[in-house]
């Protein structure tokens, strides 16, 4: 049996230093072929808001982040909607184990608990969490979906922010600050 197309196409390529992974595309994203391309979700403001990226992008160009080192998947590749919509068995945490080893992101950060449980197989807390695979830390953030405004939280996406910054130019010992 083949492989069934994925609706949005991974952005993915090796030594990244951020991969976000969602559960699967809503149907807007699938629709557009982009990433959280639904009205309301805040994936793109809190990508800007929390200084991963320069500016705020549209679903449009997700493949960009590509230039900022940073990927995006999903568990479910082949259907969309809602997590409670998914056909059993359509998350598929294989597929994201071989993904991490082959491509090796510094950081894979679930977009929802709904992903990391699927993934880690346990309830999850956001932030850090203890396993790794292979080197690749992992960290749960708030879903940015609109359907889940109540448990939204935006410390989160500002700690991962910082912790996944690229090192800058280091000054010399004793050079007063800019």
């Amino acid at each position: 049996m083949a492989a069934r197309a994925h609706l949005v196409a991974d952005v993915l390529a090796p030594g990244l230093r951020l991969v976000f992974c969602g559960t699967a595309p809503s149907r807007a994203s699938a629709a557009a072929r982009a990433y959280y391309a639904r009205p309301g979700n805040r994936f793109w403001p809190a990508l800007h808001a929390a200084g991963f990226t320069s500016r705020r992008f549209q679903p449009s160009e997700f493949a960009r982040l590509l230039d900022l080192g940073i990927g995006l998947t999903d568990l479910c590749k082949a259907h969309a909607g809602n997590d409670d919509e998914l056909p059993a068995g359509a998350l598929d945490r294989e597929a994201l184990s071989a993904k991490i080893a082959r491509y090796r992101p510094g950081v894979v950060a679930f977009t929802s608990k709904n992903a990391a449980k699927a993934f880690l197989d346990r309830d999850v807390d956001y932030g850090w969490q203890p396993e790794r695979v292979g080197t690749t830390r992992l960290y749960v953030l708030p879903s940015p979906s609109g359907q889940a405004t109540r448990f939204w939280d935006d410390r989160y996406w500002r700690e991962l922010a910082v912790a996944v910054q690229e090192p800058g130019p280091s000054k010399p010992e004793g050079q007063p600050d800019s």
